[in-house]
This record gives C-alpha cells, sequence and structure tokens, in this order.
C-alpha cells in the first residue's frame, strides 16, 4: 500500500468527492469485506459491495484474497493508499497553470503547488525511483522587513548554488525542478 497516491483520472476523482465512498475508502486501509466495512460504518452490505466493486474498477481498491464463508466467496480488499490527493490534469484544460497566473499573487502559489502534484504524482505513478528533495520549516518573522531581508538572502543564496551546479551541456545530466515556496499559517486571517 502507497502512503500516498495522485489520482489522475476525473472518474477516480468523481468516487473520491463522493462522501460514501470516500468513508469506505478511508475503512479499507486495513483489508476487510464488504460485511467488515458495513459494520464498521453502519451500512447495508449490499450498499457496500456496489461502492467496494465500483472503487476497484477505478483501481482505488485492490483484492488481497477470496476466501469460502457460508458457502459464498468474501472477498478481502484494501485501498491501494492510506490517503489520496488530487491532480490538477482532473481538471482539463480548466486545471490551474502557473504561466496564466500573476506571478505575485497567493493564487500563484497555488498554481505552482498544483504543478508539483501533477508532476510528482506521474513520477510515482511511473514507478521509477527517482531522488526528491523536501524541505519543510516554519519561521517566525520579527517584522516584514526581516521575512523581505530573509526573501533576499534566500534568493541570492538559490541564485549562487544554481549559477554552481547547473551545467546545460551535461550529457547525463537530468533537469529538476526547484520551488521554494512560504506563505503564512498559524494566527493569520
Amino acid at each position: 500500500m502507497m502512503d500516498v497516491e495522485v489520482i489522475e483520472e476525473p472518474a477516480a476523482a468523481l468516487a473520491m468527492l463522493d462522501p460514501l465512498r470516500s468513508r469506505v475508502l478511508a475503512a479499507l486501509i486495513e483489508p476487510g469485506s464488504a460485511s467488515s466495512v458495513a459494520a464498521d460504518l453502519g451500512l447495508a452490505r449490499q450498499k457496500v459491495n456496489y461502492h467496494l466493486r465500483a472503487l476497484e474498477d477505478l483501481g482505488l481498491v485492490r483484492l488481497v484474497e477470496e476466501r469460502p464463508r457460508r458457502g459464498l466467496t468474501e472477498r478481502i480488499v484494501v485501498a491501494t493508499a492510506r490517503s489520496y490527493a488530487l491532480s490538477s490534469d482532473v481538471l482539463g484544460q480548466a486545471a490551474v497553470d502557473p504561466d496564466r497566473v500573476d506571478r505575485l499573487s497567493s493564487r500563484y502559489l497555488v498554481a505552482l503547488a498544483a504543478r508539483t502534484i501533477r508532476e510528482v504524482g506521474r513520477l510515482a505513478r511511473s514507478g521509477a525511483r527517482v531522488s526528491t528533495l523536501s524541505i519543510d520549516a516554519d519561521i517566525r518573522f520579527a517584522s516584514p522587513a526581516e521575512r523581505a531581508a530573509f526573501t533576499t538572502d534566500l534568493s541570492e543564496a538559490i541564485t549562487t548554488l544554481a549559477a554552481r551546479y547547473h551545467d546545460e551541456s551535461a550529457d547525463d545530466g537530468r533537469w529538476h525542478r526547484l520551488v521554494v515556496m512560504a506563505h503564512p499559517t498559524k494566527g493569520t486571517s
């Protein structure tokens, strides 16, 4: 089971947005049957079974085993991931594009995050093992001037590092995208 799966197909995204199917999927972090999920959620087994089949057809749950039970075959399934994110690909041509957004707006940050989910989701889905880098830090600035000074220093450091390591003509080189984001969090309105 993956930790996170990025949903790229509109039909799977639609299923994820259905409250009942979302509850069924969340119940299947551990393997279960229609009967066990129905008991956990307080629903009829037939109703849960219908939704399980739909989720399985969409590739959001997978069969773990089949076992005989009271003259029938009980199907044990499990979710394909512990959690899910939606790629902007599900929106087709209406998907956000950083090139169409004001670079100084908060919407640009959203567009960059959406592009990152889309691109890294595709890499993960391909099954290729790729090196990534993630840095996540909380910083409390004393003032807007301190935040601006930090931004200047960080920009200069990244520009210096990029100039040092970038090699346009490297035969075996591999392109990487570096995105640095900052936004207010706690205690902001």
